[in-house]
Parts: C-alpha cells; structure tokens; sequence
C-alpha cells in the first residue's frame, strides 16, 4: 500500500502544478484581453489552445472541464461583446466566442472515449493475465497430481509383467502400460509448458546449432524405416538453451515421423540467412488441412495421426512457446509437391 502511494504522489503533484499553470496562463490570457481592446481574438484563441495542450496531460473530470469552459467563455465573450460594442473589436470577431468552446469540447469528448478505451483495454489485458497465471497454475499442479499415480501405477504393472500370463492378459497389458506412457508425456509436458510460461525456464549457452542437428537426426534416423534426407549448411554457434533446442525439433521430426507412411521422405535442413537460422522440417505426409492450419500450434489441439500413437497436443505447442521464447519464431505450411513443412527461425547470435 505504501508503495502504491510513493507512486501516486509525483502524479498527484505534477496534475497540481498543470492546474496551477493554466489558472495562471488563462489569468494572464485575460489580463491581455483588457489591455489590448480590439485584439481579443488572439488572447482567447490561445486561451483554449492551451486548456486543449494541458487537457492531454491532465483529464479533468466532466463537471469541473464544462464549468471552466463556460466562466472562460461568458467572461471572454463579454469583454469581446463590449469591446465590439464599443467600435473597437470588428464584429466578425464575435463568432469566435461559440466556436472556440465548441472546438475544446468536442476535443474533451474524443479524449475522454479514448480514455475509456484505454481502461477498458487494461481491463481486458487483467483479465488475460489472470488467465494466463490459472493456467500456469494448473499446468504445474496437473503435472504433479499426475505424475505421482501414473509412477505407482507402472511399478505395479511392471511387477504383473514379470508373471506368466496369457497371451490375451499380456495385451491387455501392453495397452495399459501404453497409455501410462502417453499420461507421463502429458505431464513431463505439462510441467515443460508451465516451466516455459512462467519465463524462467531457458538456460542459454554458446551451442552449436548444426552439430545439435545433426545428432539429433542421427537418433531418429537410425531405428526409421524412412527415408531421411539432411541438408546442414554452417550456422556457426548460438545462444541457445540446447535441451529446449532438442526437444523443439524432437516435436517437430516425431510430427513428421507420424505422419509420414514407412518408406516416406522426411527432410531436415538448417542454413544461416543474415542473423537468423532456419531449420526446416518436413514430410511426404498427406499435409495439413487449409481449415486446420490456424490451429496447428494450439495447445490440446491435435489430428489422429496416421502412422503413430494419438499425442498429447502440447508437442507442436511447447515447440513453439520455446521458439518465441528464444526470440524466434515456428511457423508451418503445406509443401505443393505433398506433405507439411515446419520452419523454426532463431537469432544467429
């Protein structure tokens, strides 16, 4: 609360002083109006442009902005009216006294609605922050309570797969040792996303980006029965964190491998392009759907595979999150001779 204070007092004290300075400019804009009878125009003229100038600063509630437009304006429309009166003001002149009142309203009307805007835009942005906090929170807790169960739940079954079964319990088996397999990818997936999200997570270091490529296509193409094409051109070293590095082109070639029917190409590629390095991954699967394109990278969101096991949805989202966090960016399209093509963007320094 205190601290809340320490901020508000150099805002109230600055609204103080522009109060104070245009009391005291209106005054003195006053004060020539009386001394040079028949040049009014300009005084009053300057009088509202500075109320407009200081109204930008300093956004004076309605009632008080409408009752000094009107005393300034009764008060210089009256020296202007007797000073015409009087032969020395040219009647023409009169005509500024309802435009120029006219003018600084409709500026404080337009000022107040952006205002408006403005607060309902930091409203709005609240409210996705909060959003965004409860779903970090429930990333993290969904992992723990997840994780704990799933642990148990395979060392019992371990333990029954070491029995003699039948054929038809053994299967049984496998499935349901499966399936715990895909929960403890949600959740070490789970907690990745929230690490991710929460800033904290990166731990960067000089990393050599082609040679990470290249051992990585290494261990997936040595148990694939696809055909595996690697075009790695020098990138030189990045600061990079090089496990979230892995694990983005791990989503991204297990997607390719997924979708790609046995005997299939799947390309990998990396070259530098000025300070960017792109690496590139794609497929000779059947693509991706136009409708389907916007929502490749949302989190749950996922096709059934047709030469893989149904993912947890968060790969292809946690790939992207961990580009953007290194300052890059992960996008996809549909390559005209077939299949899907992945381009992960990185800074080159």
């Amino acid at each position: 609360m205190s601290s809340r204070l320490a901020e508000l007092r150099p805002r109230r004290q600055l609204d103080v002083a522009i109060d104070i300075a245009v009391a005291m400019f209106v005054v003195g804009m006053m004060g020539l109006m009386f001394a040079r009878p028949g040049h009014e125009a300009g005084p009053f003229h300057i009088m509202f442009l500075a109320v407009a100038i200081a109204y930008g600063y300093r956004i004076w509630p309605v009632v008080p902005t409408i009752s000094a437009t009107v005393a300034i304006t009764l008060l210089g429309g009256w020296l202007m009216v007797a000073h015409a009166s009087e032969g020395r003001l040219a009647s023409p002149e009169l005509a500024e006294i309802p435009l120029m009142p006219l003018v600084l309203l409709v500026m404080v009307w337009h000022a107040r609605r952006r205002m408006a805007a403005v607060e309902q835009l930091k409203a709005m942005a609240g409210r996705q922050l909060d959003a965004v906090d409860r779903e970090r929170e429930f990333f993290r807790d969904a992992s723990h309570a997840i994780r704990t169960p799933v642990t148990i739940a395979r060392g019992h079954l371990e333990l029954v797969e070491t029995a003699d079964l039948e054929e038809e319990a053994r299967a049984d088996l496998s499935v349901a040792m499966l399936q715990l397999e895909r929960m403890s990818a949600l959740s070490n997936r789970l907690l990745a996303v929230a690490r991710l999200d929460s800033g904290g997570a990166l731990s960067k270091q000089p990393t050599d980006l082609g040679d990470l490529i290249d051992e990585i296509a290494a261990n997936w193409s040595a148990n694939s029965d696809r055909i595996w094409r690697i075009r790695t051109f020098p990138t030189g070293v990045i600061t990079a964190d090089p496990e979230w590095i892995e694990m983005t082109l791990d989503a991204l070639i297990e997607n390719a491998v997924n979708f790609t029917p046995p005997g299939g190409a799947i390309s990998l590629r990396s070259v530098r392009v000025d300070d960017r390095c792109i690496v590139e991954v794609g497929d000779s699967g059947p693509g991706i759907e136009p409708e389907d394109l916007p929502h490749v990278f949302d989190r749950f969101w996922h096709r059934k595979p047709p030469y893989g096991a149904m993912g947890t949805g968060l790969g292809l989202s946690m790939a992207r999150s961990a580009a953007i966090a290194h300052g890059g960016a992960l996008s996809v399209r549909n390559d005209p001779p077939g299949g899907a093509v992945f381009t992960l963007e990185l800074p080159a320094t």
